[in-house]
């Protein structure tokens, strides 16, 4: 297993610069911070000066455009970007990422989906250039099917977020954060697989800033593996498990987490909602629940007083007609 180094983010910074949008950043006010919360009474505010990372606004609509556009610029550098392309299973935000980084580089992207993919899914890989193929009714199956099609034909195989080259671009975010903010203390970042969380760690650890993970209760993967030393198999059950999902966190991840100052924390599904449904009332900004997932954990992650916290808010790919009307408004 290749060791994620602050030299990996380094070099994806230098190769990615200019090809994805730099993240903006916007000083949360205290009233949306306490809309946040799902028991206000219980969690008094601290002063300090937090940050939202608008990650969202990304290309793709999530962080997953770095590290796909670092997976194939630096298979490009090397000289082993096969003819057949690059290859994916994925109808989320890496599959989206994929095809769109292959669309930019003139490289062509076969993306594998289940028969039962959402066919607003299909459509959008397919406006990015994409070959999609559904196979089998299952994730499994046409991961299977992606797996022997590279095998067949010699297509690059990327990964959702188990590659150094994945995770070193998701890493950039940080040096992009802190450009901005440069005498920033901690960064609270959601947890799934573990690529984000393996980037943004490895470059906090190298600058001096501590790392706030966040996971829902019921999908800890993350938090299990450092409990149990190794990684390890959890259920999967929370209202952001379309993105933060994994059964178990890479090795990679866990790794990261053991060498970096990392805060585990986990969340209430209650406190996802109230911390998405905040950002709606207070700034108009649609986020998947993965994205608030990182916002809830904001109130348990042990603040001091007069520290400056950035929040990344990973992802917009989910349907937001939940947010537009109160079932309580009539």
């Amino acid at each position: 297993m290749h060791q994620l180094t602050y030299g990996d983010v380094k070099a994806a910074a230098d190769r990615i610069a200019g090809r994805v949008r730099r993240v903006a950043l916007a000083q949360a006010d205290p009233g949306e911070l306490l809309a946040a919360r799902h028991d206000v009474a219980a969690r008094p505010e601290e002063p300090r000066e937090v940050w939202l990372a608008l990650e969202f606004m990304q290309h793709t609509g999530s962080f997953k455009a770095r590290g796909a556009q670092n997976f194939i610029q630096a298979h490009r550098e090397a000289g082993t970007l096969p003819d057949a392309g690059v290859t994916i299973a994925s109808g989320g935000n890496a599959g989206l990422a994929c095809a769109w980084a292959a669309q930019q580089q003139g490289v062509t992207a076969t993306v594998f989906l289940p028969t039962t993919a959402p066919a607003v899914k299909v459509a959008r890989l397919r406006g990015f250039g994409a070959e999609v193929r559904l196979v089998g009714a299952e994730y499994a199956d046409a991961l299977a099917a992606c797996e022997d099609f590279a095998a067949t034909t010699g297509a690059l195989a990327s990964h959702a977020y188990d590659h150094p080259l994945i995770a070193a671009g998701a890493g950039t975010l940080l040096e992009e954060i802190l450009q901005q903010v440069p005498d920033l203390d901690t960064v609270v970042v959601a947890v799934g697989g573990g690529g984000l969380f393996s980037g943004v760690a490895t470059a906090a650890r190298h600058h001096g800033v501590r790392i706030v993970a966040v996971e829902p209760e019921n999908c800890r993967a993350l938090n299990a593996a450092i409990g149990a030393g190794r990684p390890v198999d959890v259920t999967v059950d929370s209202i952001a498990a379309d993105a933060l999902g994994a059964r178990r966190v890479s090795a990679m991840a866990l790794h990261t987490a053991r060498q970096a100052d990392v805060h585990s924390v986990l969340v209430p599904d209650s406190e996802i909602v109230s911390a998405r449904r905040a950002l709606w009332d207070h700034r108009r900004i649609a986020v998947e629940h993965a994205a608030a997932t990182a916002l809830a954990g904001l109130t348990a992650a042990r603040n001091q007083a007069g520290e400056k916290v950035a929040v990344i808010l990973c992802g917009a790919n989910t349907d937001p007609s939940d947010l537009a009307h109160r079932p309580d408004q009539g």
